[in-house]
């Protein structure tokens, strides 16, 4: 059975194609939360379908609690960016408008990257993929990467024109290795274990979502761009083709904040 909400999420991901060249509003300028809610709703229903379990389904306040955190951890990379100044947004004048808008768009963060997650973890995509041994965690291994997160939020801070990738780096290697530490779930266990579908699952959820943002956002009304030093170069939609590389990355730092 497919779910109905997932028919409601392939209309609003129609809809919002199409008012890339109707522009009818408010619903161009709300595009994002729009066709990403959809988005949303049409991988968990395709979930659902494959395994008869899904997130919206049979784990509703998890949802609910993911939409909450994706809006914190946003904004948290929103306040980073006033250092960095990396992206801008032709927002609108109404500051209480724009705050709701961004807000709503943000909660879709974290439930996409974990949903694209989720489906590539049902497809069995890196299943059958391993490290060849099996590695030991030490605790200088674990200092160590906390040591080389606190680097790396201190770094774009005070250079934030030299380091400002690092931030898409920093709270992976500070908050892994806590996560390992209580026995929670981490990215580095799996270089004990060897398997490397989290991993790898998550990098490529992250590369998914990173393409869709841009695409969609190419043509969008309410958008963002990019100021990026060094390596604005080929750019494919607003995003330079390098900056591509840091949305794995992300998906990995999502997953240890989460």
């Amino acid at each position: 059975l497919f779910k109905k909400y997932g028919i409601l999420g392939i209309v609003m991901i129609l809809f919002a194609e199409l008012n890339f060249f109707l522009k009818i509003e408010p619903f161009y300028s709300w595009y994002f939360p729009i066709v990403w809610f959809g988005y949303i709703l049409v991988i968990d229903a395709i979930i659902y379908k494959i395994k008869n379990h899904s997130l919206i389904s049979n784990r509703p306040r998890i949802f609910i609690t993911l939409l909450l955190m994706s809006m914190a951890f946003w904004w948290y990379f929103e306040l980073i960016n006033l250092g960095v100044n990396n992206w801008t947004y032709n927002r609108s004048p109404d500051i209480f408008k724009f705050v709701i808008y961004t807000s709503l768009s943000f909660a879709t963060v974290l439930p996409a990257v974990f949903e694209t997650l989720e489906l590539l973890r049902v497809i069995h995509l890196f299943d059958n993929v391993k490290l060849r041994e099996s590695h030991r965690i030490t605790k200088r291994f674990l200092k160590i990467m906390i040591w080389i997160g606190i680097i790396c939020l201190i770094l774009p801070i005070l250079f934030p024109k030299y380091f400002f990738p690092l931030i898409w780096l920093a709270l992976f290697f500070l908050l892994d290795p806590i996560n390992y530490l209580h026995k929670q779930p981490s990215i580095i266990e799996h270089l004990k274990d060897r398997k490397l579908a989290v991993p790898l699952s998550l990098f490529l959820a992250g590369t998914i979502c990173g393409f869709l943002w841009e695409f969609w956002n190419y043509w969008a009304g309410v958008k963002w761009y990019y100021q990026i030093p060094f390596v604005d170069f080929l750019r494919i939609f607003e995003m330079p083709i390098l900056g591509y590389l840091g949305y794995g990355p992300f998906a990995w730092e999502l997953f240890a904040m989460y």
